[in-house]
């Protein structure tokens, strides 16, 4: 997809607390049209039932589900972290499951997701860190811009838990600090099927 001269493959967001609103906040401005495939980890209890796939899958035109390990990524999807499990992208493009070790206390983590992402997509790749209590995302949305990829953090002003976008912007040369309202418009400018 051609992008104002870049060509993005795929979208990753991080979110924690507050985070439910605010990604239905994002979606909920994306276009029917928009079409890229977009990875969440929501900071979520590990031994919560799985309601995430359910919760947003009216909220966006995109396919809504839970990721499955193995399965290749696709446009038209949003890929869910399963409720402790760390969500990965693999080198031949399919999303992968892990049970490793928290990171930053959490499984799914944000920065695994994002360095994994940034590793297969490169240049081609947007990160979005959102609301959150803690430094998860910092590091994952810094490889990303390492790699090329365009960075995106919701302002402090507009977070429910400004930890995690406050450390994504000390910790990583972010592209764009963005109020929550105005990020879903933004992925639609850039982004044009």
């Amino acid at each position: 997809m051609n992008c104002n001269g870049t060509h993005y493959r795929a979208v990753v967001i991080g979110a924690s607390a507050g985070g439910l609103a605010a990604v239905e906040t994002v979606l909920k401005e994306l276009k029917t049209s928009f079409c890229l495939p977009i990875l969440l980890v929501q900071h979520i209890s590990p031994h919560t039932q799985s309601y995430l796939a359910t919760h947003f899958e009216d909220k966006c035109a995109l396919k809504v589900k839970e990721a499955d390990d193995k399965e290749p990524i696709k446009r038209g999807y949003f890929y869910i972290a399963p409720p402790n499990y760390h969500l990965l992208v693999e080198y031949d493009g399919c999303v992968a499951l892990s049970i490793d070790p928290p990171v930053n206390f959490s499984r799914p983590s944000i920065d695994v997701l994002f360095e994994s992402a940034a590793d297969y997509f490169g240049k081609e790749l947007i990160g979005i860190v959102l609301t959150g209590a803690n430094s998860d995302g910092a590091l994952g949305l810094k490889k990303i811009k390492e790699r090329g990829g365009l960075t995106v953090v919701q302002t402090i002003e507009t977070s429910e838990a400004p930890a995690m976008p406050a450390a994504a912007i000390q910790t990583a040369c972010v592209d764009h600090i963005l109020p929550l309202e105005e990020i879903g418009e933004f992925l639609n400018e850039i982004c044009e099927c």
